[in-house]
């Protein structure tokens, strides 16, 4: 099936964030299940008109699937499509001088962007955990190139880079951006995947700070 990066931008854009779950949100995977799990998760796209029918693993179809769901009485883990928490999905694809094939942006738990024009740019993931992070200041712009597929090599994940900007209460004032990825747990305004990722070839764990 031909799938390009823009496919996930569109199919995001007109997909609510309906589901009140961590990191972002209130709950967790089992009051989840408790709600009514994926199957009415499901019924809640279907009544939206976002899934077409498709036969499932079980051998019923995806919408008998969604019949069947049965939701706990005054449960606040699935909402309903006209009250979603955004009118948007969780990820949303970037293009710009710095990332001209693309990049990636977590939508989910973010409600700050920062805004001053400072950038503090690490050399990988490792070279950040060697920096202290109180350096970093609200509005700032943090920097790690040289952990794309090439450049870690591999795609090692930056959650010790957002766990650290969340522990010291940065997470919704600094922004990251990486040729790396993020997993689902990170929390904030982080770009990955950019691309095409920074040259592998300067491997140097020093930090730098440019100011603009």
């Amino acid at each position: 099936m031909p799938l390009v990066l823009d496919d996930f931008d569109s199919i995001s854009a007109r997909t609510p964030l309906f589901v009140d779950i961590k990191p972002g949100g209130r709950f967790t995977a089992p009051d989840l299940a408790r709600a009514g799990g994926s199957r009415l998760v499901a019924r809640r796209l279907v009544e939206a008109g976002l899934l077409k029918n498709a036969k499932t693993v079980s051998g019923r179809t995806l919408f008998e699937e969604a019949e069947d769901a049965v939701e706990t009485p005054g449960q606040e883990v699935i909402r309903p499509v006209s009250k979603a928490l955004k009118p948007h999905g969780g990820l949303a694809i970037l293009r710009g001088t710095l990332a001209p094939e693309g990049a990636v942006v977590k939508l989910a738990g973010t409600s700050g962007c920062a805004t001053r024009a400072r950038t503090s740019v690490r050399w990988g993931n490792r070279g950040f955990r060697r920096c202290s992070v109180a350096r970093d200041r609200a509005g700032d712009v943090v920097v790690i190139r040289n952990e794309g597929p090439k450049g870690a090599p591999g795609m090692p994940e930056m959650l010790a880079v957002t766990a650290a900007l969340v522990g010291q209460g940065l997470g919704e004032s600094v922004a990251l951006v990486t040729d790396g990825r993020f997993s689902g747990a990170t929390h904030g305004f982080m770009v990955g995947h950019v691309s095409p990722e920074a040259p592998p070839a300067v491997r140097s764990h020093s930090s730098r700070t440019a100011t603009r």
